[in-house]
């Protein structure tokens, strides 16, 4: 697939990705490419919510302080559970958080589960 050239971009959940790929298919008569077929297997595989509760999810955690677009829709994705595994989400970045951020992070997190 040749990408001539780049019209918009948007950060998405997997949840979001498969929801369009569904979509997509159906609305397709012709067979799915490669490409979409394997994307479509890996998002059934590993999203955990839907499209609108991740999404949701996202907008929320966004709100909080040291949280980028990109961490929190990580997050949505990976839906963790304890401190460990946020610990290893917020690994990349150029800051800690404490116990009582991360804990509000699950918190959030939680309700989504």
């Amino acid at each position: 697939m040749i990408v001539k050239q780049v019209l918009s971009e948007e950060l998405l959940t997997l949840a979001e990705v498969k929801e369009i790929l569904n979509k997509e298919k159906k609305g397709s008569e012709d067979e799915m490419k490669y490409e979409k077929k394997r994307a479509l297997e890996h998002v059934n595989k590993f999203a955990k919510t839907d499209a609108k509760a991740s999404r949701e999810l996202v907008n929320e955690l966004i709100k909080l302080d040291k949280m980028k677009p990109e961490v929190g829709v990580k997050i949505a994705d990976l839906m963790p559970r304890n401190r460990d595994e946020l610990r290893a989400i917020y690994a990349k970045e150029r800051y800690t958080l404490s116990d009582s951020e991360l804990d509000k992070i699950l918190d959030i997190v939680r309700r989504y589960i």
